[in-house]
């Protein structure tokens, strides 16, 4: 594209990045409403069952744990807006991570948001896969 000065070419690229965090952003909000409508549809899980030998406690929401969404390259163009708006931070194989935080202590509905958020992002383009563990 012919530009007729510097200041048009420079207006012509924000104008094209702002359309870009524009469309991230969406993607952004979208893949996380994926990841809770997926719990809200989701199964219950199994109660964890808590004890000290003298008492037990029911977790109804399952096991503790964590889980998260990983986002490559890291220095891909959404994985650089995810950061920039501190969405997403380092994850320790590479990329970046995006950390479920909601859903209390429950590893089974923090990992069914991860896997829903991850699959959003890769039918739309985006290299993402989800990881979780148990605390």
């Amino acid at each position: 594209m012919e530009y007729g000065s510097l200041r048009e070419k420079i207006a012509a690229e924000k104008q094209e990045r702002s359309e870009r965090y524009a469309k991230f952003q969406t993607m952004y909000e979208t893949a996380w409403e994926q990841g809770a409508s997926a719990v809200a549809k989701a199964l219950k899980p199994d109660p964890m069952h808590v004890t000290d030998g003298r008492q037990v406690w029911t977790v109804d929401e399952g096991p503790c744990g964590f889980a998260w969404v990983v986002i490559k390259p890291a220095t891909s163009s959404f994985a650089r807006w995810l950061s920039k708006n501190k969405l997403a931070d380092k994850h320790y194989h590479g990329g970046l991570s995006i950390w479920i935080g909601d859903y209390n202590q429950s590893e089974y509905y923090k990992s069914v948001h991860a896997r829903a958020m991850a699959e959003y992002f890769r039918a739309n383009g985006i290299e993402a896969y989800s990881g979780s563990r148990l605390d």
